[in-house]
């Protein structure tokens, strides 16, 4: 919530409205139909379930209604202001180009991480995974049981969420509106912009090179979302305001 008496977002901007459908006709699908999310989601390039429109349809699917809500709630509190600013046609190239930066810096993290494992990043054929049962065996000598899980994991899990364009509205909020003054869960005082958005995104990084056991969320998306949407705004010379 802002401090602000009037509120930036008392009507829905056309994109975000738009956007807010989409997500949910993803949701709703992926409740109907169980395989969805493995069709819409997306792969690791070099495995055989990746497909070229999943680069686009996996921002659309989430993993849950948790997932879902507080990305459409960030997107429903911070989009239509920075829609208000770049005008629809750049906003929505904002969003789709930081989904796709997000993407691409997983995707590289990713194949470095089976670099590391096999000497490539094309490494399907070192291993085996029965997605039934769940057993993976190793067709590389040497491969530890953490290693071929790392594999089982790029390969056979999608990537689901608009969590990386997200980001990048929320680094486009900051940079804009750094004096900005949010109300958050749990933190009983106002916090600007300037400060909470580049603490969130420190604690990514954090989170992204500790891998924690049993964490599945893809920080270095979040990073790459957040990463683009500021190039983007440097590239076309958005300026920051002063409007509040």
């Amino acid at each position: 919530m802002f401090t602000n008496s009037t509120s930036p977002f008392g009507n829905i901007s056309p994109v975000v409205k738009n956007l807010l459908v989409f997500n949910l006709i993803g949701f709703v699908g992926s409740m109907i139909f169980d395989q969805a999310n493995r069709l819409f989601g997306v792969y690791y390039p070099d495995s055989s379930m990746f497909h070229w429109w999943q680069v686009i349809t996996y921002m659309f699917m989430h993993g849950g209604f948790a997932h879902l809500f507080f990305n459409m709630f960030a997107l429903f509190m911070f989009g239509p202001i920075i829609e208000q600013v770049l005008g629809p046609k750049r906003f929505i190239n904002f969003y789709l180009i930081t989904g796709l930066g997000a993407l691409a810096l997983q995707f590289l993290v990713q194949g470095i991480e089976v670099y590391q494992i096999v000497g490539t990043p094309f490494a399907e054929n070192y291993f085996s995974y029965d997605p039934i049962s769940g057993m993976i065996s190793s067709n590389y000598p040497g491969m530890s049981s953490e290693e071929l899980r790392t594999l089982a994991g790029t390969y056979n899990i999608p990537m689901v969420g608009a969590s990386g364009a997200i980001f990048g509205l929320l680094v486009a909020f900051g940079y804009l509106f750094p004096n900005t003054s949010l109300y958050l869960m749990f933190i009983p005082v106002p916090v600007k912009a300037k400060y909470f958005i580049p603490i969130y995104i420190l604690i990514e990084l954090f989170l992204g090179f500790s891998r924690f056991a049993g964490d599945s969320v893809a920080h270095f998306a979040h990073l790459g979302g957040a990463l683009f949407g500021f190039i983007l705004l440097k590239a076309w010379g958005i300026n920051k305001t002063r409007l509040w």
